[in-house]
């Protein structure tokens, strides 16, 4: 059975553009759709997650499918669905366990929980972290959850938000990157339901939508 947490197969492409202007120069705007690409992190995560699943080694991808698939789908980036949150930390985290598809349990801690506010409406969601996923950058937080377009237009069992832990407690919850988890892809796969309590009362149109092969 494979396990795996996170679609992150790629790092954030970066393009750094320099240069000397005299004192008579100016510079004009360039508006065109592929510097607009390259200024919003977003869209190059996507694009360079789209070229990861057609051809990277770790693609979720049936091979059987991998001809056929041209890119995942996603919601426009929608700049109200991401919030400066406060890690609200229990004082002492409880042990966790988390279903998956598969029926293996996957055991964590809940961790603490964010607050924030989407349509006038108050929203917490629980944030853990998972005792078997290993990774090279320290400390995850996890945030699986639901939401009104859960089953409709986005994945029925839920979607994943990853964050690094950091020490300031103040984090950036942005549902632009939230996205399936690898069984939406491949039930070889074994990924944790997101619990009752993280179903959100809201529709949160940002993000991947449900994948159609």
């Amino acid at each position: 059975m494979k396990f795996r947490l996170s679609n992150r197969l790629f790092g954030v492409v970066a393009v750094i553009l320099s240069g000397v202007l005299g004192p008579a120069c100016t510079r004009q705007e360039d508006h065109s759709e592929a510097t607009v690409i390259k200024r919003d992190p977003v869209i190059s995560e996507r694009i360079a997650r789209d070229e990861a699943f057609r051809s990277g080694p770790d693609s979720p991808i049936p091979m059987k499918d991998r001809n056929s698939f041209q890119k995942l789908e996603y919601y426009p980036v929608n700049e109200s669905l991401k919030f400066s949150v406060r890690l609200n930390r229990y004082s002492r985290p409880k042990q966790v366990r988390l279903g998956t598809n598969t029926g293996e349990i996957r055991s964590g801690l809940c961790y603490g929980f964010f607050e924030f506010v989407v349509d006038g409406q108050s929203c917490r969601l629980q944030v853990y972290r998972l005792d078997d996923v290993a990774g090279s950058g320290g400390p995850n937080l996890f945030i699986p959850f639901r939401d009104a377009t859960s089953g409709s237009e986005t994945y029925a069992p839920g979607r994943y938000i990853d964050l690094a832990e950091n020490t300031s407690g103040i984090y950036e919850l942005d549902f632009n990157r939230a996205y399936n988890p690898y069984c939406a892809y491949n039930s070889e796969y074994s990924c944790p339901f997101p619990p009752e309590e993280n179903t959100l009362p809201v529709s949160i149109r940002a993000g991947e939508k449900k994948y159609s092969r």
